[in-house]
């Protein structure tokens, strides 16, 4: 069973920076997508940003222009994130596909992705 890590959560300021990475220890394969998904108290799972293999990227419209994600060493993944924001604070999660997809976009919903890490917090203060 692969299980996704996620590192790097934390708290910041408002309009500071954090990085968040995730990691598949003791998986060698590649992802055919990989994604960030946060979830607020209260609010729905809100995918946020999302990469394939060939290098396309999807945001959504909260985080476009803020936030960055793309491919580390081997498997691994990142999510840069500028410009914090109070609204950014949540539980964020990342998630990766292994098998093929017809979409030529890189999906931001859930049920496109079949391994989960277990969340990091990141909190956002002003």
């Amino acid at each position: 069973e692969v299980q996704l890590v996620e590192s790097g959560g934390g708290s910041a300021q408002s309009g500071g920076s954090l990085r968040l990475d995730c990691a598949a220890p003791g998986y060698s394969g590649s992802w055919y997508f990989m994604g960030w998904f946060r979830q607020a108290p209260g609010e729905a799972r809100e995918g946020i940003a999302a990469l394939d293999l060939f290098g396309a990227t999807s945001y959504s419209d909260s985080v476009k222009g803020r936030f960055t994600i793309s491919q580390g060493y081997g498997n691994t993944f990142t999510l840069q994130m500028n410009s914090l924001k109070r609204d950014d604070t949540a539980m964020y999660y990342c998630a990766a596909r292994s098998s093929y997809s017809s979409d030529s976009i890189p999906p931001r919903a859930e049920g496109e992705y079949n391994y989960w890490g277990q969340g990091t917090q990141v909190t956002v203060s002003s």
